[in-house]
């Protein structure tokens, strides 16, 4: 019939559109690997770590010495009238006279109240925070990945669901159309098929414009071509049993929010310590080898040359500084504890998300068990209720109801499970196991 001709048209269309032999199945891990390799987020937090990375040497510290070279050479063409006491006085036009100069000369600082050593302590917190840092990019975007890829399997499944009942649904119109040719029902209920038919269908295209936005959310997470094609598993697996107890005396330890603001105590920490150094003496020592030559078109002097090496040693000791040390340290002591403080804060928050992520995880799969046995309820009904409408032994709002609650069981199952799967997700990342 021409009605049949037509569900079948839409299913095949929505299947061509949505399951082709062309595009390659990517699981979640490969989703994964490939964010890893590409997603632009994680790219720039690699950036900030390799600059901590190179910012973390001795040089920067102030630990090395300073050497350089330097040369001039000056020439001028000057009008001289000079006037001496035991000499002639002499006067000259556009006498020019040439100096040169060239040297190398080594700065070294001995000792700064051992602030170069605190200093390069810092910097080696500053790298290791800056790891820190990355690895909770990664864990974050590993979490978008993973979830945005259970995503498009989930509403995979919607789909999937909504076409099985327009199946159911079509038997239904089959039937009634059937009874109603035969007289034996009213065509109140045919026409209340064919509307619940087509709806079904309505939510058929709908649902595909749905995984098609999914899966252009993940592409962009995996920094590539929206319309890029894939292939995602075709349902959900649950096989995760998490040790309540072994998360939470581990979650402090490896969680990369608190390992990050711990770190920050630490570098707050000496930063203080950085300008405590500025109140103890500094000792520089210098040394270089100069050479200056000097020629005069008149004068007492014709040339000067003078070369050789130089040592020096300078000790400065502050004494007063308009109480700037004083306070450089106060506001280093206030950013320290406002890092203990955001540390703090970032373990309980941490913990709080793990109480709430175990709690949400075993009460999406208390649910999903329910559902899995009330899915089975509905199907069966459902199949009864079909059995009936053929013998004439029910009405057809009976199996409406029975087709509803099918649907709505088939929803509620996928949901379950896509919930469970992100709240196992989200305490992997917690304890940076993604």
């Amino acid at each position: 019939m021409p009605m049949k001709k037509v569900l079948l048209f839409l299913v095949i269309l929505i299947f061509a559109c949505i399951v082709s032999p062309a595009q390659k199945l990517l699981t979640a891990d490969s989703a994964a690997a490939l964010a890893l390799k590409n997603n632009f987020d994680i790219r720039i937090a690699r950036t900030s770590a390799d600059i901590s990375k190179r910012n973390n040497t001795a040089g920067n510290a102030g630990m090395l010495p300073d050497v350089g070279i330097t040369g001039t050479d000056a020439y001028s063409l000057d009008h001289v009238n000079q006037h001496n006491y035991d000499a002639p006085a002499t006067s000259a036009a556009n006498a020019n006279s040439n100096s040169m100069s060239a040297g190398i000369a080594l700065n070294w600082t001995l000792f700064d109240g051992g602030k170069m050593f605190v200093t390069k302590r810092k910097l080696h917190e500053i790298e290791a925070l800056g790891e820190i840092q990355f690895r909770n990019q990664v864990m974050q975007t590993l979490y978008d990945v993973y979830a945005g890829y259970y995503n498009v399997v989930r509403q995979k499944e919607q789909l999937q669901a909504i076409l099985e009942v327009i199946r159911f649904n079509q038997e239904r119109v089959d039937l009634l159309q059937a009874s109603f040719n035969a007289g034996l029902s009213p065509k109140t209920d045919l026409l209340q098929a064919k509307i619940d038919l087509n709806v079904y269908q309505e939510d058929a295209i709908s649902q595909q414009a749905v995984i098609l936005a999914a899966r252009r959310q993940l592409n962009q997470l995996l920094s590539r071509d929206p319309e890029e094609p894939f292939e995602v598993v075709d349902s959900i697996t649950q096989n995760y049993h998490p040790d309540k107890k072994e998360l939470a005396q581990k979650l402090f330890s490896v969680n990369p929010s608190v390992l990050s603001s711990q770190k920050q105590v630490e570098v707050a920490r000496l930063g203080v310590n950085e300008y405590r150094a500025l109140r103890l003496p500094n000792l520089n020592f210098s040394a270089g080898y100069d050479f200056l030559h000097s020629d005069y078109a008149i004068g007492t002097v014709r040339m000067n040359e003078t070369y050789g090496p130089q040592l020096g040693a300078t000790l400065s000791i502050p004494l007063y500084q308009a109480g700037n040390i004083r306070r450089q340290i106060a506001v280093a002591r206030l950013q320290l504890e406002s890092a203990k403080v955001t540390f703090e804060s970032a373990k309980l928050q941490v913990n709080t998300q793990l109480q709430l992520a175990l709690t949400e995880f075993d009460n999406q799969l208390q649910l999903l068990r329910i559902e899995k046995d009330n899915f089975a309820l509905a199907k069966e009904n459902l199949t009864i209720s079909m059995q009936r409408l053929k013998l004439g032994q029910t009405t057809a709002l009976e199996v409406r109801q029975a087709q509803e609650s099918f649907q709505q069981s088939l929803t509620r199952l996928t949901n379950f499970g896509y919930a469970a799967k992100v709240a196992e997700i989200k305490l992997k990342q917690l304890m940076g196991a993604l």
